[in-house]
């Protein structure tokens, strides 16, 4: 399947400090894939440069073979960052109408996306209510319990199955075994492996990594 998004050579320097270097990914259309490091590996960082958020210093993104500008990009995706909390001075019902009306989104989802995920986590449920064809969103799981995460876990399956494309930060292993197709590693600002587990089990287990499940292969090859 060709990609939906390609990231081409991905920069990104504060001064001396190099936060992504030459970084490479796809993302095919319909998939949930995750990218997985370390903490201060940049993982923020390559979801702002990829949704425009923050300038890159070099490098391009892609969407259906087309250079797609920083700009533009709010047209193709959706970035739900990490840990905010929109219109906090306002009721959920508010945001989630204000959203539907501010992006045009499917106003009949909305019914759904409130029963499954509840109130609490209403910035995920905005992020579904979004009509973009690529939903990137930072750590998703961060601060659930082990049911609520997989109650969001089967929704995104869900939301990909209706045919929607994610990309998803995700910091723990579990989450991203049970909820992705494929995964990007990376590591210092590089990517170190982009595949399927199989895939990337392969490549650990030629760098002598034993009997890997997902946790060695990440060790291994990050």
């Amino acid at each position: 399947m060709p990609p939906g998004l390609l990231v081409s050579h991905l920069h990104k320097r504060y001064g001396a400090f190099a936060a992504l270097s030459d970084v490479s990914l796809s993302l095919r259309e319909g998939e949930v894939l995750g990218l997985i490091g370390p903490n201060g590996a940049g993982k923020t960082t390559l979801f702002e440069c990829v949704a425009g958020v923050l300038p890159a210093d070099s490098g391009t993104v892609t969407v259906g073979g087309r250079d797609v500008p920083a700009e533009a990009r709010g047209a193709h995706l959706f970035y739900m960052p990490d840990s905010i909390a929109p219109w906090p001075a306002q009721t959920v019902a508010w945001a989630l109408d204000f959203t539907l009306g501010l992006f045009g989104g499917e106003s009949g989802r909305r019914p759904a996306v409130i029963e499954r995920l509840q109130i609490e986590r209403v910035l995920l449920a905005i992020a579904l209510l979004t009509p973009q064809p690529i939903l990137m969103a930072d750590e998703p799981f961060d601060g659930l319990d082990l049911r609520q995460s997989r109650e969001v876990g089967a929704a995104l399956r869900d939301h990909a199955a209706a045919g929607r494309t994610l990309f998803l930060s995700i910091h723990q292993i579990g989450d991203a075994v049970r909820v992705c197709d494929r995964f990007v590693l990376i590591s210092g600002g590089r990517t170190c492996g982009e595949g399927t587990f199989d895939e990337l089990a392969e490549v650990a287990r030629a760098r002598g990594a034993t009997a890997p499940g997902f946790e060695e292969v990440v060790l291994a090859l990050t």
